[in-house]
Order: structure tokens, then sequence, then C-alpha cells
């Protein structure tokens, strides 16, 4: 897809007077990003049919990919790169005078995923596209997704994100490809006179999926594949039914908002609900292709995969079954086979509370017809394995127990694979958390450790540090991210290193510039920008980090002449609604900001910056500013970690814990080159086994710790004296469940080594220059390809490029 700024110019300038009969002087910013999406997507679009077609008349066989988040990011600058456009399309406007970094930021980041899960898809959604992979997503069109974050007297605040208030440029409506879900009711089986059973389902609830596709641009390949997205409606015929404004709001409400709050009986149910809406729409949909296609559904394992990612869609085992058993008539046991061969299933977490699990009455009632289904891959579970196993090891392992449906086992025994996303994660999942499906099952469980798009977060995010790299190693690390190896060539190369250090100045500058733009706070643009950007949440300690800040204060205020390395702490994050422990952190934090930011006695020394609502173009921001990345979960408790390998990419200096792919990180880039310290996973499960942990020693064994402790709740925090004693309680009253003073004077002096090492610049830069030559080994490309080779059996097809190259054709403008 190439094109020249004449050609390119000539588009813009028609469609522009196509679409709003305007000039460029005459048009507003909105006017002009609708102009380009629209001219984008219509380019697009012919490789979009033409790969489409492709995989239907090769009859490869393709992964569906289920996931209840997909956090795509602004896609305008992503499908301009992958296009090949980029650069031209950027000087063709500047031409015209425009900048397009200003119409970039009309565009809103699609608000359907809550962190790391969702951007991990998403991240896969662009690499499976860009290995010519055949692939597709399969996801909910919350209207209004993740709520808007603000910060509103130091609490967090919950808003609607109305990100599809002006429409979505890169969605296809599709109706019809529509399809109808059905909940509630009664489900029973009718004997029919042969002796037969037909299932019954008695006044459901009807409910209209329509999907709304948005293209998947491959990097340079030609390849557009597609991540549909359902949204709810009521049939035309079940009007009538709907008669009431609640009655209506039941149904919108299945796509209005991703993880509604599950504090309460009405929350749980409709997540529920959604979760089954987007696993029955799909799959429905999946198997109506491919009938339609001619396909033989008694060896459909042939052509489909489906991917469940978490358990949140694991409702796709036994919605596969519904179909082949009670609609395609299929005999149970060959349905079965075919079910396991198609579903593979990745592990996120180790965390009891997140393996999801669902009361029987609630399934039941929600979807009887899929409860009976369970409960009869359960029943034949059990039937199966009594006799070979131990009893014990079979009611740990079986769906249905105590009242309760367990989706994780769902999952692992209804599919071929099970992976986790990290080394240590997979060996837990393997040793700890699911042993005995391992010892069940040793062969269905492997390692895919998580990748990341490097499109996204150097190519577009760090524009300054790609051009260094073109200049210094070539483009072909653009393709192949294993190349960025080469670099390791220049470790020594005082030229190369000072130009690694203006690079990094000029992201700090201009992410301070936007600091002080956002928030009004104007920070040390030569501090350390200390950075710690992901979901608040207890296991990932920014409580660590906010200590460690107090401390510091603390010592500060009491040697006036003390000088330190300067530093700008800088988080990310949202919390649950419900979660009111880390909105209590958030408040702490953004107390303590206020306090220190305002403290003209502290001067540059110490700065802390909350940026509110967190998210990828957020991210893009804040990542190739940062100097260190903080990835402090208590060891065992992070599955893998993605902004780890995000900020190491773009230089930063991994301060860790041995947890999740900071492991990995550790392997590749050396001892000296990341600071680890803290609790390791062996050491925090013989905590758990001698059940000796005792916080409170620690408290009252170090005095600076006790002075740091005690600021939560003596007044020198101002306006958070409730949240003070919340999270002081956490740590001494219920012995501080993640181990945070344990870490505490670990983690003080692994700082005190980071400073040390800042203060030799060399030394600092020669370790950036040494991460971001390590970090082609995350590249999710060759994560996918591993996925697609072990797990999906899916190969690459001939792309439209391709094609167009063997005919010599061009569909270039």
């Amino acid at each position: 897809m190439t094109i020249s700024k004449e050609l390119f110019k000539e588009k813009f300038m028609d469609m522009l007077t196509e679409k709003y009969a305007l000039s460029v002087e005459e048009a507003s910013p909105y006017d002009l990003y609708t102009t380009l999406a629209t001219l984008i997507r219509a380019t697009y679009a012919k490789d979009w049919g033409i790969t489409r077609r492709a995989y239907n008349t090769t009859h490869e066989k393709q992964v569906y990919y289920f996931s209840i988040e997909f956090l795509p990011g602004r896609m305008m600058k992503s499908n301009l790169l992958n296009m090949g456009w980029l650069d031209t399309v950027e000087a063709s406007l500047k031409d015209l005078g425009i900048d397009l970094e200003d119409i970039l930021e009309i565009e809103p980041d699609m608000a359907l995923g809550n962190g790391g899960l969702g951007r991990l898809a998403s991240c896969f959604m662009d690499s499976i596209a860009s290995e010519g992979l055949p692939g597709n997503g399969n996801g909910i069109r919350y209207k209004y997704g993740l709520f808007k974050q603000k910060f509103i007297d130091g609490y967090q605040v919950e808003l609607p994100n109305e990100w599809l208030s002006r429409g979505n440029t890169w969605e296809v409506r599709r109706d019809s490809k529509a399809v109808t879900v059905k909940f509630n009711g009664h489900a029973y089986l009718k004997e029919l006179e042969d002796g037969s059973l037909v299932p019954i389902h008695e006044n459901p609830t009807v409910v209209r999926a329509i999907p709304y596709d948005t293209g998947m641009v491959g990097y340079q390949n030609g390849t557009v594949n597609t991540l549909r997205l359902w949204d709810a409606e009521i049939p035309l015929e079940e009007e009538i039914n709907y008669r009431s404004i609640q009655q209506r709001r039941e149904i919108e409400d299945l796509t209005s908002v991703l993880y509604p709050d599950d504090s309460n009986e009405a929350g749980r149910r409709l997540r529920l609900m959604q979760e089954y809406f987007f696993v029955s729409a799909g799959t429905q949909s999946i198997i109506r292709h491919f009938k339609a296609n001619g396909y033989n559904l008694n060896n459909i394992d042939e052509y489909v995969a489906i991917h469940i990612n978490d358990t949140h869609p694991a409702m796709c085992v036994p919605e596969f079954m519904r179909i082949l058993v009670d609609e395609e008539q299929m005999n149970w046991e060959r349905a079965w086979a075919l079910t396991i061969k198609v579903m593979s299933y990745t592990n996120h977490t180790i965390l009891a509370e997140a393996l999801e699990k669902w009361p029987v009455e609630m399934l039941r009632s929600v979807q009887p017809r899929i409860y009976q289904i369970i409960e009869e891959i359960d029943r034949r579970f059990v039937e199966q394995m009594t006799g070979t196993i131990d009893w014990g090891i079979i009611e740990r392992t079986r769906i249905i127990s105590n009242g309760i449906v367990h989706m994780a086992h769902l999952a692992i025994i209804g599919s071929h694979s099970t992976n986790g996303v990290a080394k240590l994660h997979s060996d837990l999942l393997k040793n700890v958390v699911l042993h005995d499906f391992y010892r069940l099952y040793p062969s269905r469980f492997n390692n895919k450790t998580n990748g990341i798009a490097e499109r996204r977060w150097m190519q577009l995010a760090n524009p300054t540090l790609s051009h260094l790299l073109d200049e210094t190693i070539g483009t072909s690390w653009r393709f192949e991210a294993s190349d960025l190896y080469l670099l390791m060539n220049y470790k020594d190369d005082k030229k190369v290193l000072h130009a690694l250090a203006k690079a990094k100045q000029v992201n700090k500058t201009r992410l301070a510039k936007f600091i002080e733009k956002e928030t009004g706070v104007i920070v040390n643009d030569h501090a350390i920008f200390d950075v710690q950007i992901k979901r608040l949440h207890a296991y990932k300690r920014q409580l660590l980090n906010l200590l460690h800040i107090i401390k510091l204060y603390l010592d500060l205020k009491e040697d006036p002449k003390k000088k330190i390395q300067p530093r700008v702490f800088i988080f990310g994050a949202k919390a649950a609604p419900s979660y009111h422990y880390a909105k209590a952190i958030i408040k702490v934090i953004n107390e303590l900001a206020n306090l220190i930011n305002n403290d003209e006695s502290i001067k540059d020394q110490l700065k802390i910056v909350f940026l509110e609502n967190y998210s990828v173009s957020l991210a893009e921001k804040i990542i190739p500013a940062a100097d260190v990345s903080e990835q402090i979960s208590l060891a065992s408790k992070e599955a893998s970690g993605t902004s780890n390998m995000k900020l190491m990419l773009n230089g930063a200096i991994t301060l860790a814990t041995l947890d999740g792919a900071n492991i990995e990180i550790r392997d590749a880039v050396g001892d000296d080159n990341i600071v680890i310290f803290g609790l390791t996973e062996a050491e925090v499960y013989a905590y758990y086994e001698q059940a000796n942990y005792r916080a409170f020693e620690y408290y009252e064994s170090s005095v600076e710790l006790r002075k740091v402790i005690d600021a939560l709740i003596d007044g020198t925090i101002p306006n958070s004296s409730q949240e003070g004693i919340e999270i002081y309680d956490s740590l001494l009253k219920y012995n501080d469940e993640f181990f945070v003073l344990r870490d505490f004077a670990d983690y003080v002096a692994a700082q005190e080594k980071v400073a040390h090492l800042y203060s030799d610049q060399e030394k600092w830069l020669k370790m950036s220059l040494i991460n971001i030559a390590n970090a082609g080994r995350f590249s999710a490309d060759d994560t996918v390809k591993k996925y697609a080779e072990d797990i999906w059996r899916i190969k690459p097809n001939k792309t439209p490029q391709q094609v167009k190259d063997e005919t010599h054709d061009s569909y270039s403008i």
C-alpha cells in the first residue's frame, strides 16, 4: 500500500469535499480526523475483502481468539504505520498546514479493556495479522467500557467513558451476520416417539447479537484480519415483549460496561450474562460461517481453533457442545472429542479469587441448558476418573462441587491445551495451583511467555528512539524484532550512548510539558523518572512504592541539608469500583503528592505525579520517558506482566522482584543490567507452609520502618486519616498479606542502588542500551508464532501483498 504525497493530497482533499464540502481552512480538527480515517479504511477495505476470501478459498484453519477485553488504543496512527503510509501522510498534511499529531488527539481510546489482559489480546491481534496468520478476535462492543477515572479531592471517581458518542470510524456493522442468544427461562429434555431426547427451552429472554467488525491491519503485508465485537439489541419480533423502560434497559446493559460491579447479586448476574452473550454469539457465528462454506462439522477441528483467553469465555466449551449436540444432532462422544480438539485455554493468574466460580443456582437461572451440559460434562468426567485416581483428586478437579461451578476446571477439562504466560507462572500452575490437573493431563500444559507489539510500543510511541535505531543498526528491526540485538555492537560506543541520552531527554521533556498541562505540577525533567503503571491491586504493591516515597520525604524533612538524586515518581492506575482498599491507596498517594509537590523546602528533589484515567494512549506518552520500571509485585503473584517488556524496550531499567516475566528479563539482560530485590517465590511459599510470618516484628524492630508506617496515621499526610488507618491495619492488624514490610528494607536498598547507578550516566546508558537490544525476545510476533505452531496448528496464508507480487498487480494508490 504505497502512496505518493501528491496522490494522497488529492485523495484527501477529494474526500474532505465529498464528506463536508469544506476546505482545509474551514474544516475542524474532527472533520479532518474523520476524513483521514475514512480514506484509510476505504484503502485497506480491498485487502480486508481479499484476506477474508483467501481464507475461505484455501480452506486454511483459522483461530478465533475469545477475550472479554480488547484494549487496542487509538488506531489511526497504527493503521498508517502498518499500511506503510505514516511518513508520507505526516509530510503531506504538513504541506497542507495540518499537524498530524493534532488529528491523532481527536481519536478516543476504545474503552474495551482494563489492563494487561486486554492489551495482550490487542497486541496478539496486531501480531497475528502481521505474521499473515488466519486469525480473528471475538469480544463485546461496550458502549462505555471501563469507567473514565477522575480524581476529586484525591479520591478516584468513576465516570461513564462515552467513547462512542460520535461513533467509531473503524467499525462496520454486519446486520446480515446477526444471531440470537437466549437467556433465562426453563430447559428440559423431551422424549420423542422414537425414544430420542430433544432439548426444550421455554420462556427464554431472546437477545439479538449484532456484530461490528474492525479491520486488524498487518504490518506492510496486506493482510487485514477481523476483530468482531458484539452489541445487544431487542429482536424486532420480540419488541412487543419489552414494553417497559426497565425491560429494555436490561438488554442494553448487556453491552454497556466492562466488569459490572460484582459486589452485589445484580452485578454478578449481569457479568455472567455478558460472558455467555459474547461466547454464544461468537460460537454460533463460527459454526454458521463454516456450514455456509460447505465444511463438514465432523472434522471442524481441522478448520477451527477457539482460544479461551482467561476464564471469562470458558462457556465456549458447553456452548460448542450445545450447538453440535442440540442443533446439529451429533452424538455426545463425537461432539466432545471435537470440542477438546478445537478449544485451548490461557490461564492468566494464580490468585484464587481471579479463577472464576459461579453459584449453581445463578448459572442454572441465567442459562439453564448450558448448565445441564456442564452438569453432564462433570458427571462423565467423574465417571471416567473413578477407580483410576484417588477420590480426593476427583473432588478437587471436578467442575461442580459444593454448589459452585469452577470455570477454570471447565476450560481445562474441555480443551487440549492449558498454558501459562511466563515460565515461573507456568511452573506454578503445574506444581502448585493446578497440580492435580497436571497429574491428569501432563501433555496439555505448556508455557507461552507474553509478548508485546514493538510496532506500537517503539515505532509509534517513541519515534525519536526509533529514528536513532534506524541510523545505528538499520531498519530490519522494524520487521524482525530480534534484530534489535545488533545494538549490542554499540554498547561501548560513546557517540551512540550520547545519542541515546539525547533521545531519552527529548521524551522526558515532552512528558514534563504534558504533566504540567494536565496537572499543573512542574517537574524536573532531569530527575529520575520512576514509573509504576498498572492496575491498582494489593499484590502489585503500589503500597511498597508509596512507603518508600514517605521514607524519602521524612529523610529530607529531618535533614534539610540532605541531598538525594532528584526523583519524579509517576503512577498510572485504576482501581476496580468496589475495591475499597485499592482506592484508599490511591487517595493516600494523591494526598502525599499534594503535600510533597507543594513543600518548597523539598524543591526539585522529589515530586509525585498520579496521572488520571490511565490508558493505552497515556502509556504511549509515559513509557518512552521512563528511566525506572517498577515491577515490584510479590514474587509468585504476577503471572507475567507486559509493562515490564514495554518499559525495557524503551530503555528503562527494571527494578523488580523475581516474579512473572521479570525473571526472563533478568535472564536476557544479565544480573548487572537489572535491579532485583525481595523474596523469591520459594521463600513466599515457605512462609505459607510454615505460617510464621509476623508483620509486627518488622515494624517493631526497625525505627525507620516504624516512622514510615506511623506517618499513615499520625497526621503527617493530611486529609487521609481514614484511608491511612485502613492501610495501617492491613499491614499490622491483618498481618500484611503481600509481605510489604518484609520486603521494605530490601526495596529501599535497591532504590539506593538505582540512585547510585544513575549518578554514573555512562554506566546507566550502557545498561539502558543492553535492555533495548535484548527486548526483541519479548515480541508478540514470536509469541503468536509459538501459539500458532504448538496450540492452534495454523499456518500463514498467502497475504494479499504476496498475491499482488506474484501477479505483478498493485493496489497502491
